[in-house]
């Protein structure tokens, strides 16, 4: 059979996709194995190129992007699995059934299954139960109610991340388990800030993962941010007095400065993280200014444990909630709220870069309940 000559030939899908004249690495050569601590890095929103396109079809520049859904539904969505546990379990208790002792008992079930604590979910029943006992109630009723005792448990700890502009630069220390999202969300961080005028440094303080001052400096140069790393395996302490200085020396607003997360060896992880405050301290006495811990939403009740430790470690300030993409368990968020009364100053719904909001203690009652936005 005679086959074409090369200039006739169709490029093939990775000409395609790298463009002309690129390659992708040799098949001999065999991709990284995912590992937990990897975390995607920014989305660039670029047009997938289809590998066989119909006649038909437009070509990719052509077609209309889909349309940015809203924060509400961003949020609703990624609370859907929690609403929808939450939703079912009311709608089987409350169809048929009086508000009474068992219906009461098993309600507090369904509450503690979706991660909102044992004390929470007492302190929820005791209240719906109170005005309600031995009545008929709907199942819409109790998610009102349900919404609106969630609300009041969020409400004190949904407070905005302060930024004393008398402190230059103001000190982030982010703190949290590889896997958390922290990467992600320091470059999100640093594209608010940038969008709000401040000017802002990057320091790669997890120096034991090329992988995430890769994409550290990937998230610097997308927001115009300095960055500041040293080689892998460097003193993460010398890092942190070392971007200090220079944020002071070029003016910076904000510094942002990333730590490991390895719990698996706790009291490495105390000795470095101790050691790095002490080092800034030698510089500014009050910094850091803010240390924030970011949690994985999926994880569930083992948020828990990883509050107790940081806030030994690192004398945690506040939280950053993440990856509520529909998998999360967000409950344990409410848990989180009345054990420790940590300020919640943002929360996440994806890996987009605006997928990164303030915390809103009335739409993520309702969103958790299964409500409309109020």
């Amino acid at each position: 059979m005679n086959t074409p000559p090369e200039s006739d030939k169709k490029p093939g899908f990775f000409s395609r996709l790298f463009g002309a004249g690129k390659t992708p690495a040799s098949a001999s050569e065999k991709p990284a194995e995912p590992t937990q601590e990897a975390e995607s890095p920014p989305a660039t929103h670029q047009p997938e190129i289809p590998e066989a396109a119909s006649p038909a079809a437009p070509p990719p520049h052509m077609v209309e992007p889909a349309p940015k859904l809203s924060w509400w539904k961003r949020l609703s969505q990624g609370l859907s699995r929690t609403a929808s546990s939450l939703g079912s379990g009311i709608t089987a208790i409350f169809t048929t059934r009086k508000l009474d002792a068992d219906t009461l008992q098993d309600l507090e079930d369904i509450l503690i299954q979706a991660d909102l604590g044992v004390d929470v979910a007492g302190r929820i029943v005791g209240t719906i139960g109170k005005d309600r006992f031995d009545k008929t109630i709907s199942p819409d009723e109790i998610k009102a109610a349900l919404a609106h005792e969630v609300e009041k448990v969020l409400s004190p700890v949904a407070r905005p991340l302060d930024l004393d502009v008398a402190k230059k630069p103001f000190v982030i220390l982010m703190v949290g388990v590889n896997g958390s999202g922290k990467t992600t969300t320091i470059g999100k961080l640093a594209a608010k800030f940038r969008t709000e005028g401040r000017s802002v440094m990057i320091a790669a303080g997890d120096t034991f993962r090329a992988a995430a001052i890769e994409q550290l400096q990937i998230w610097a140069e997308r927001t115009g941010a300095g960055f500041l790393s040293r080689d892998q395996g460097a003193d993460a302490a010398g890092l942190a007095y070392d971007a200090l200085a220079q944020a002071r020396e070029e003016g910076r607003d904000i510094l942002l400065i990333d730590t490991a997360g390895r719990l698996q060896n706790k009291q490495g992880l105390m000795d470095e993280l101790a050691k790095i405050v002490r080092v800034i301290k030698k510089m500014d006495p009050e910094a850091p200014h803010a240390t924030l811990l970011v949690l994985d939403a999926t994880v569930g009740q083992n948020a828990v444990s990883q509050v107790e430790i940081f806030r030994q470690v690192a004398g945690v300030t506040g939280l950053v909630m993440t990856k509520l993409d529909g998998t999360a368990r967000g409950g344990i968020l409410v848990a989180l709220a009345a054990k420790f009364g940590l300020p919640v100053h943002f929360i996440g719904v994806g890996e987009g870069i605006d997928d990164l909001e303030p915390f809103a203690a009335k739409d993520f009652a309702r969103a958790i309940a299964g409500l409309e936005e109020g």
